[in-house]
């Protein structure tokens, strides 16, 4: 069935959901007790030395991207809103190869074309958020996550697209 209806374009879905599963890998591990935030649905996460994840972030490295969080068997429990997060000491689910969909902070995806994560702020780019996917380069402040691509360039009115990743990052 095609994603329009009545001249209508349907949304992608929400972040985190495993879009196209003939080719996927996922994790499960915990999040890293003393981390002082949670991994929301659709972030990039990184695999820590102690065998936990962490959300990507500040400072991190494209070598260090183990995968995308994903809404796998955990459920947002605030019914306003689609966002869940795995907080500190949870288990989390990671999708380490597939295609998943996230909310692209800046820029267009274009089929096939790079995908950025932002570890550091830049007041010029006031919508990118560390931790977030971007379709542009920013110099230092993003890194290129070398084994993902943006599996077809379409973007939904909330941001939404979909990330494939090719190849596993981390065992």
């Amino acid at each position: 069935m095609p994603g329009r209806a009545i001249g209508k374009e349907l949304n992608l879905g929400y972040a985190g959901n495993l879009s196209r599963s003939s080719d996927a890998i996922i994790m499960n591990r915990v999040v890293k007790p003393s981390d002082t935030v949670g991994i929301e649905f659709g972030d990039p996460v990184v695999l820590n030395d102690d065998n936990t994840y962490s959300k990507m972030g500040e400072g991190d490295s494209a070598e260090s991207f183990a995968g995308i969080a994903l809404r796998e068997v955990k459920q947002a429990t605030v019914f306003t809103s689609s966002k869940g997060v795995y907080m500190p000491g949870d288990p989390c689910d990671v999708a380490e190869r597939g295609t998943v969909t996230v909310v692209c902070s800046v820029g267009t995806p274009k089929s096939g074309g790079p995908v950025y994560v932002r570890i550091a702020e830049n007041a010029s780019k006031p919508n990118g958020i560390v931790g977030g996917y971007e379709a542009e380069a920013d110099a230092a402040n993003t890194v290129l996550i070398p084994n993902a691509k943006w599996k077809t360039g379409r973007m939904d009115t909330n941001r939404v697209a979909e990330v494939t990743i090719l190849t596993r990052n981390q065992p």
